[in-house]
C-alpha cells in the first residue's frame, strides 16, 4: 500500500473497527482507535457492549481474513483457551426435522467467546507501533470543512475535556447507533436510505459446564412454525456458552425455571439435558432483544463528503442469528484494503460502499431470506426469496443423508463460497431427485 496521509481516526474498537486499524497502519503515519468504553486487558466483557456477553461465531471468512491481518491469530485464540473443531463432523445442525449429514471434508471452525475474540485481536493492534488505542473517550462529532470534507474529529477524553484530532480520513466502526446519518442531514448531505427487516428477536445466554473432550457445536435455529431456536458453542474454561433465541415476540426467559422449560419445548432433546444436567457458571441470564436487521444504503448517495468512510454495523446489522457481523466487520476492511491500494484513496467513499453492497447484497439475502420464511416477517424482501427459501428447505431435508449437501451448505453459511454455489448443477440434480 502507498503512504496516504498522516493520520487516520478509527470511531469504535469493535472488530470491524480493529480491523480497519490494521488496513490502515499500512497507509498511514498514525492510526487513532477512539473508543468510547474502558478497554480491558484481558478477555473480559465490555458493559458498552452487552452483546458481547452472548455467544459469537467467527465465520470462516472472517478467520482467514483476520489471521491475513494478524499472524498467529488462530493459535492466538487457542492458546488462550480457544479450540479449533471440526464442524463437518463437531456440528450438530438440526433444521427441517432432522440432523444434517456430516460432510466429507474437514470444515475449521474456531470458537471462543466474543471476549476472547476481542482481546486476541485488540493484543495484535497494540502491538503495531503505528496505532494507538484511546479508550474511555467519547466521540461527539466530525470536523467538516466545505471544500475540503472531514478533516478530523472531536471528543471528549478520560477526563471529559473536549479534544480535538485533525485525520486525512475518518472510518466511522460505531455500529447500529452510528450518527452518520443525522449528521449528513444536518450538513446538507443526503442521508442514506434505509431497509429494515423486523424480525423482534430475544435470546438469553448463559454459561454451562463442558467436559474438556466434549467439543459438540449444537444449532437449532427457530424453523417455520417453531418461534423458538437454541445454540450451544464450546469455549475457552471447559465451558459451552448456551443460547435459546425466540422470534417475532417468542420472548426468551430471564429466570432457570422459565430457561429450562423454554429449552424443553424444542424438539431435540440435547438441547433441555445441557440446563438440567450440566453445571451453570453462574445463576446470572443475559438477555438480549434485536428488533430488526437494518441496512443503509450509502451507495446509493450521490454526494458525500470526503474523508469519510463507514463500515461494520452501521451499514448493515443482521440478525445475529446467523452470526455474521464480526466476518464481515474483517471483510470490509480487506476491501478497504483493495480500494487504497487500486486508488490510492481517490474517490474512496464511493468506490468503497460500491463494493461493500457486493458483499452485503449476499449476506442479507442468506440473513433475510431465512427470516422471511416466517410469514410475521415484514420489510422489503428480496426478489426471488419465496422461491429460493423451498429450494433450501428441500435442499437441507435431503442434505438430512447427503454430506456433500451438508458441506457445500456450510460453505455458504461461513461466507466461503458465494449463494450461487447451491445452483451448480451436480448439486441442484442432487436437491431434485426423488
Amino acid at each position: 500500500m502507498p503512504r496516504l496521509g498522516g493520520r487516520a481516526v478509527v470511531l469504535g474498537a469493535s472488530m470491524a473497527g480493529l480491523a480497519a486499524a490494521r488496513v490502515l497502519s499500512d497507509g498511514f503515519d498514525d492510526v487513532v482507535v477512539i473508543e468510547r468504553d474502558s478497554l480491558p486487558d484481558g478477555p473480559v466483557t465490555r458493559d458498552g457492549a452487552p452483546q458481547t456477553r452472548h455467544p459469537h461465531v467467527l465465520l470462516e471468512a472472517g478467520r482467514a481474513t483476520l489471521e491475513d491481518f494478524f499472524p498467529g491469530f488462530s493459535e492466538d485464540v487457542i492458546r488462550n483457551g480457544g479450540l479449533m473443531v471440526d464442524a463437518a463432523t463437531k456440528m450438530a445442525y438440526y433444521d427441517q426435522g432432522g440432523f444434517l449429514a456430516d460432510g466429507p471434508n474437514r470444515l475449521p471452525m474456531l470458537c471462543a467467546s466474543r471476549a476472547l475474540f476481542e482481546h486476541v485481536t485488540r493484543t495484535h493492534v497494540r502491538s503495531l507501533d503505528d496505532v494507538a488505542l484511546y479508550d474511555g473517550c467519547q466521540f461527539t462529532a466530525y470536523r467538516f470543512e466545505a471544500g475540503d470534507g472531514v478533516t478530523g474529529v472531536t471528543y471528549r477524553d478520560e477526563s471529559g475535556a473536549s479534544a480535538t484530532l485533525t485525520a486525512d480520513l475518518v472510518v466511522d466502526a460505531t455500529g447500529r447507533t452510528s450518527r452518520t446519518p443525522t449528521w449528513l442531514d444536518e450538513h446538507g448531505f443526503t442521508p442514506p436510505d434505509v431497509d429494515e427487516v423486523a424480525v423482534d428477536v430475544t435470546y438469553s445466554t448463559v454459561r454451562i459446564d463442558r467436559p474438556p473432550d466434549d467439543r459438540t457445536v449444537l444449532f437449532v435455529p427457530p424453523s417455520p412454525p417453531r418461534t423458538r431456536g437454541a445454540a450451544a458453542i464450546p469455549i475457552e474454561d471447559n465451558q459451552w456458552e448456551f443460547i435459546v433465541q425466540g422470534i417475532h415476540g417468542d420472548d426468551t426467559p430471564t429466570d432457570r425455571a422459565g430457561l429450562v422449560e423454554f429449552a424443553s419445548s424444542l424438539p431435540v432433546p440435547d438441547v433441555e439435558r445441557l440446563v438440567t444436567e450440566r453445571e451453570w457458571h453462574s445463576d446470572a441470564i443475559h438477555h438480549y432483544p434485536f428488533p430488526s436487521s437494518v441496512r443503509r444504503h450509502y451507495e446509493a448517495i450521490e454526494r458525500f463528503p470526503d474523508g469519510l468512510v463507514v463500515t461494520g454495523d452501521a451499514i448493515a446489522s443482521f440478525n445475529p442469528i446467523y452470526g455474521q457481523g464480526m466476518s464481515v466487520g474483517a471483510l470490509e476492511a480487506l476491501l478497504l484494503h483493495h480500494i487504497l491500494v487500486a486508488t490510492g484513496g481517490n474517490d474512496l467513499a464511493a468506490r468503497f460502499f460500491e463494493r461493500a453492497t457486493d458483499l452485503i447484497d449476499q449476506v442479507w439475502k442468506i440473513a433475510v431470506g431465512a427470516d422471511f420464511a416466517f410469514p410475521q416477517t415484514t420489510g422489503p424482501k428480496p426478489f426471488g426469496t419465496d422461491l429460493f427459501n423451498r429450494y433450501v428447505n428441500r435442499l437441507i431435508r435431503k442434505a438430512h443423508t447427503d454430506g456433500t449437501l451438508t458441506d457445500t451448505y456450510y460453505r455458504v453459511f461461513r461466507l466461503e463460497q458465494p449463494m450461487t454455489s447451491l445452483v451448480r448443477p451436480e448439486i441442484v440434480r442432487r436437491v431434485i431427485q426423488p
